[in-house]
């Protein structure tokens, strides 16, 4: 039987939301299937790596007994020789617990995992791994790069600015100088690296723009400012695979003209509002309620779609991604926002309406880690040389 470590928490602010991806939505299904060996590795905020069957309980997490735990529990440690093992003392005689690892689930979100961290350090150790490569993960968190990107390859993005940390701290005035003149309000200002809408801001003026930058520089060392799209429908899409991408539905978020997809949105309770539209599209998912699939004229969602599919391959994408893109519905411009290389709680349940079980995602996404591992193997990495001979 296979060993599947999943790795979740880290030192990121989305070290909650990864806590519930990780049990609810990887670790349980993937022991449903009776055929891996599931590890739960937990990293804290310290950074310390935990290994313990009892990081499996979303009530440890939940009632405040984390905390507890982690001061009796030993940290665990990581072994590389020729793959991967899991070490930690037994506390008996002072033995220790060896675990051979087959196969890794990043479930951390945000800075240190999904950014492609955690990848180089799979890499590193020549195993299989479910989702995006250091490249792709580390391209698609970063929100400016990600956007250069797509406009170079002409995938049409809203008009937009960024900064460094530096640049706003030095001469704030300056910047919102160089902001207004190059945009036009309203603005959403966001940490260039962040996910779960952490630390952004929909602004309308200046005095709001520049309270804005000081919220987005406490996450991130770069901001992005972007104009607002009118008339607007956000969509979002799902997507699994490798070279041949399989989309799910198209699923656009159920929030008021007066919000925007903001952590509390996506994450407390359903929602701001509590409810949906009521329709009988209205799904509760991962982002509060929301329409899938999307009620779009077929020939808008044909070509948001497609172009949800040609922003998972120009990105470089694999495993599984989700592509958010913005539509002003009065002229039916779609717009590329943003991709997520680690959608929250794996966007089970969009899943799940296109036909995809919790159970059969994890294991296509294993199938899949496996397939994109065989062909990096088959690459020649090494190189034999005459070099070191004349020292």
């Amino acid at each position: 039987m296979e060993t599947i470590i999943v790795i979740f928490g880290g030192r990121s602010a989305e070290h909650d939301v990864s806590i519930v991806t990780a049990i609810s939505s990887i670790i349980k299904p993937l022991e449903l299937t009776k055929k891996y060996r599931v590890e739960a590795v937990y990293v804290a905020k310290s950074g310390a790596w935990y290994w313990d069957e009892k990081l499996k309980d979303i009530n440890l997490f939940s009632s405040g007994n984390i905390a507890d735990f982690l001061h009796k529990a030993s940290p665990a440690s990581i072994q590389f020789d020729g793959g991967m093992k899991l070490v930690k003392a037994s506390g008996i005689a002072g033995r220790k617990q060896i675990r051979k690892i087959d196969i890794a689930f990043p479930a951390m979100h945000g800075t240190y995992g999904e950014d492609g961290s955690l990848m180089g350090l799979l890499d590193m150790a020549g195993i299989p791994y479910i989702g995006c490569s250091v490249s792709a993960a580390s391209i698609a968190m970063d929100k400016v790069i990600c956007k250069q990107l797509a406009s170079s390859n002409d995938i049409p993005v809203t008009p937009f600015v960024h900064f460094s940390k530096s640049d706003i701290e030095r001469d704030p005035l300056k910047v919102i100088g160089k902001i207004t003149g190059a945009l036009k309000f309203p603005l959403f200002v966001k940490p260039a690296h962040l996910g779960s809408s952490i630390g952004i801001s929909k602004v309308v003026n200046e005095k709001e723009l520049k309270n804005a930058l000081e919220v987005a520089t406490h996450y991130d060392d770069k901001v992005i400012i972007e104009e607002e799209v009118p008339n607007l429908i956000e969509l979002t899409l799902p997507i699994m695979g490798n070279d041949s991408p399989i989309p799910a539905l198209l699923e656009r978020p159920l929030t008021s003209p007066e919000d925007f997809f903001d952590f509390d949105t996506k994450y407390l309770q359903g929602g701001k509002k509590g409810k949906g539209s009521g329709g009988k599209s209205s799904s509760k998912g991962a982002q509060g309620y929301s329409q899938i699939p999307a009620e779009l004229p077929s020939e808008l969602y044909s070509r948001a779609e497609n172009l949800g599919l040609k922003v998972y391959k120009t990105m470089g994408c694999s495993g599984i991604s989700r592509v958010d893109m913005l539509v002003n519905q009065k002229t039916g411009q779609i717009y590329f926002n943003e991709i997520n290389p680690l959608p929250g709680g794996l966007y089970a349940h969009n899943w799940n309406k296109s036909g995809v079980s919790n159970i059969e995602l994890v294991e296509k996404l294993v199938l899949f880690a496996k397939e994109r591992h065989s062909t990096r193997q088959a690459l020649n990495t090494s190189f034999s040389t005459n070099y070191l001979q004349q020292f």
